[in-house]
């Protein structure tokens, strides 16, 4: 079996993909959303780091974070989130999809994927690809139109910071395609 090894760079940026088991739409439902939430502020409340950019959809969630100086630990906040979002969302709202006999085994849930898509960030413009993919993706999608219509993403404070405009990604696809953002 091929060993896989992730990037760890104090300080940097990462690109994340984490998508809910057998991509079940569990995010639409609001407490979901909120559960979320709730954990991903706990997290980042325990072990800091600065959410860049987000977009919930209805089975996975793309980001952008920026871990502080000389601190590379993004898988522990990974897995803390996806571990409290867990906890809460089985005492909340119940089993998610019905486990295969590996996940039985484990005694895991069925509610995320086992492993997440990882991208270092490398350089201005590989940012601002990722920026545009993550805003981009209900699009993409087929959720919405245009990327203002979609509520549940980080795009709303780029439009008031001045970054996108309201109407942007209306009639275009990003650059970079989907393989190289681990959908």
């Amino acid at each position: 079996m091929p060993e896989y090894r992730r990037v760890l760079i104090p300080g940097s940026t990462y690109f994340f993909t984490i998508v809910t088991f057998n991509r079940a739409p569990i995010f639409l439902n609001p407490k979901a959303r909120r559960i979320l939430h709730d954990a991903w502020l706990d997290v980042t409340s325990r072990f800091p780091f600065t959410t860049d950019a987000v977009c919930l959809l209805p089975d996975h969630i793309h980001t952008l974070i920026t871990l502080p100086a000389g601190d590379s630990n993004y898988p522990m906040r990974i897995r803390e989130i996806k571990r409290l979002f867990t906890k809460s969302y089985l005492a909340t709202i119940g089993p998610g999809a019905n486990r295969n006999e590996s996940r039985e085994k484990k005694q895991e849930a069925a509610i995320w994927q086992r492993r997440y898509w990882e991208h270092l960030i490398r350089d201005e413009q590989d940012l601002h690809n990722h920026f545009d993919y993550i805003h981009y993706n209900p699009v993409k999608h087929g959720l919405v139109d245009r990327a203002v219509s979609w509520k549940w993403s980080s795009f709303h404070r780029y439009v008031k910071m001045g970054w996108y405009a309201a109407d942007w990604g209306h009639g275009f696809e990003p650059k970079d395609k989907q393989q190289q953002f681990g959908e």
